[in-house]
């Protein structure tokens, strides 16, 4: 008879190559998909700049310099290459702004959709699972919570509370976890009366192993395709939000703040409000392209035409 630490060994000896085959199979699909292939130079790109952002700006982005403000960009006259982009009207650096602002945009889009995503993770599955009364109590929370607009919740709550990243992260994520738990809970519904684990219940494993060994990993594409998407949603909400004067304040920056200090400078100074809505258009479109790609890769019917456009 084989040991156990045989067949451990054998299990992981079949797994390695598995991996490396569905590695090399993302690979191939991404380098077919000019979408997908764009979408995550774009992503891959504007991650580099967030995350190595105090090196790149070439001014203080919090400096102001009366001197030299309401500069225009280098190639229109008056303009210099010392300012490539042009100076807001208190003279800082437009092209600084963009760079440090992607930072703060990102870090609140991508975690405030790891704040819906797990809170709608778990409160699908748990829903989805166990059924009957349990059920009945979270999708009627779920229910509550669609009925009331997101938009006046975020305005309710930051009237309360002093805006800041932590609560823009906070608010966003605590207002979009129910599109993650009724999406889930669906899958979950259909992943419970499998085979595998009905055979897991007979031999008596624990609820919550099952959830996590068994349901969790089949319905974490689901998860994946809607977060891809939210992150570009949370984005546009953040500025939006930073348009209104309810968002990210000073001396922090982020693209929404530079649409509002633009706004009243479109006629005569276009650039202020211009350049920080090219880089919230890139920066969306990267991720929807991106997450498009993600979701043709994930969606079983589509794998089989080549993963993607």
């Amino acid at each position: 008879m084989i040991g156990a630490k045989a067949v451990a060994n054998v299990e992981k000896n079949d797994s390695e190559p598995r991996k490396r085959n569905s590695i090399a199979r993302w690979g191939r699909l991404l380098l077919v998909s000019k979408t997908g292939t764009v979408g995550l130079i774009i992503v891959v790109l504007v991650t580099l700049v967030a995350i190595f952002a105090d090196v790149l700006t070439p001014h203080n982005p919090a400096q102001n310099n009366l001197q030299d403000m309401l500069k225009p960009p280098f190639w229109e006259e008056g303009g210099s290459t010392t300012y490539i982009l042009g100076t807001d009207n208190l003279g800082r650096d437009i092209l600084s702004r963009i760079i440090i602002g992607t930072r703060v945009s990102l870090m609140v889009g991508v975690f405030s959709v790891l704040v819906a995503g797990v809170v709608g993770m778990i409160i699908g599955i748990v829903a989805g699972y166990y059924g009957g009364i349990i059920d009945n109590v979270l999708m009627r929370i779920v229910d509550a919570f669609l009925a009331i607009p997101s938009i006046l919740f975020i305005l309710v709550v930051l009237a309360v509370f002093e805006p800041s990243i932590l609560v823009l992260i906070l608010v966003i994520g605590f207002t979009n976890w129910v599109s993650y738990a009724r999406v889930v809970r669906g899958e979950v519904l259909s992943v419970k009366e499998r085979e595998f684990v009905k055979a897991s219940r007979s031999i008596g494993t624990k609820n919550r192993v099952i959830m996590v060994k068994h349901v969790l990993p089949n319905v974490i594409s689901s998860f994946i395709v809607i977060s891809a998407m939210s992150v570009a949603t949370a984005i546009i909400l953040e500025a939006s939000l930073s348009f209104l004067g309810l968002g990210i304040q000073p001396p922090d920056v982020s693209w929404g703040s530079m649409l509002t200090d633009g706004r009243n400078y479109l006629a005569t100074n276009w650039w202020l409000a211009t350049f920080p809505g090219i880089a919230i258009t890139i920066t969306v479109l990267g991720i929807i392209l991106l997450g498009d790609w993600i979701r043709d890769v994930l969606d079983p019917r589509i794998q089989t035409k080549g993963g993607g456009k």
